[in-house]
């Protein structure tokens, strides 16, 4: 039955990103950047949506009261990255628009990078490094000052069930550059829609948002260790099944 239903949302995904796609290719030509946010923004809530009906999949969120409250208030969201899940969900979830920071080669994958490369986000050239980082920084702080949160994975990639990744400051460079608080959050997407699967299987995926971390002050190795620490340890609090073979990490304060 899982299968079926897997099928039937894959599908879904399919018959929906091409007219969507060609539409945000076309509607660039005339639409603002924050239009054509919010109009990717109820693609990737149909794909929830249809994860909900047809895969029985539930998101259940706290920590909501964390997010900083204002038109203009800038922040970073660090997000745990277990799956595709996670990268559909947050635009839906999130009161400002988003720019996420991916590699510039997703912007070559049909209609859904097409549509992805028309709107206001940061894709780098990864084999530029410091250049790539400059980049980050630049169009960071413009975006960040037009209210727009920008959105990150630490790890990098997509990391099995239970596992930790190796963080990468990347995330709170650019917070300490700009000046903006990072928002560690964690996410067990992996229990319904494991990495690299074409499987997806009901349940409920916890979503916790932390406080606000301020960056002023701060130097980024030594910031980046306080999110892991805090991501990680939810992620035992949110998934005990996943990390029963492992030692607990002790609570954080506060």
């Amino acid at each position: 039955m899982a299968f079926v239903r897997s099928v039937l949302h894959a599908l879904l995904m399919l018959v929906t990103v091409v007219p969507w796609g060609i539409w945000m290719v076309t509607a660039s030509l005339w639409a603002s950047g924050e239009e054509m946010y919010w109009k990717a923004a109820r693609w990737l809530g149909w794909q929830i949506e249809g994860a909900r009906v047809l895969c029985g999949i539930q998101v259940r969120v706290t920590g909501m009261e964390n997010l900083p409250t204002g038109k203009t208030s800038p922040a970073i969201l660090l997000v745990k990255h277990q799956s595709t899940f996670e990268t559909f969900l947050m635009p839906t979830l999130m009161p400002h628009p988003l720019a996420y920071v991916f590699k510039r080669e997703l912007i070559y994958v049909p209609f859904f990078g097409w549509a992805m490369g028309r709107m206001d986000m940061i894709h780098i050239d990864r084999s530029a490094k410091a250049q790539a980082f400059n980049k980050v920084v630049e169009q960071g702080k413009r975006l960040l000052a037009q209210g727009i949160w920008v959105i990150m994975f630490p790890e990098g990639t997509r990391i099995p069930r239970g596992q930790k990744g190796n963080y990468k400051s990347g995330g709170t460079r650019l917070a300490v550059a700009t000046g903006a608080p990072v928002i560690p959050v964690a996410v067990t997407s992996a229990k319904c829609w494991p990495r690299k699967a074409f499987i997806k299987h009901p349940g409920i995926v916890d979503v916790s948002i932390g406080k606000p971390i301020p960056s002023e002050g701060r130097e980024a190795d030594e910031l980046m260790r306080e999110v892991e620490a805090w991501i990680e340890t939810e992620m035992h609090r949110l998934d005990p099944e996943a990390y029963a073979k492992e030692p607990q990490l002790p609570p954080t304060a506060g």
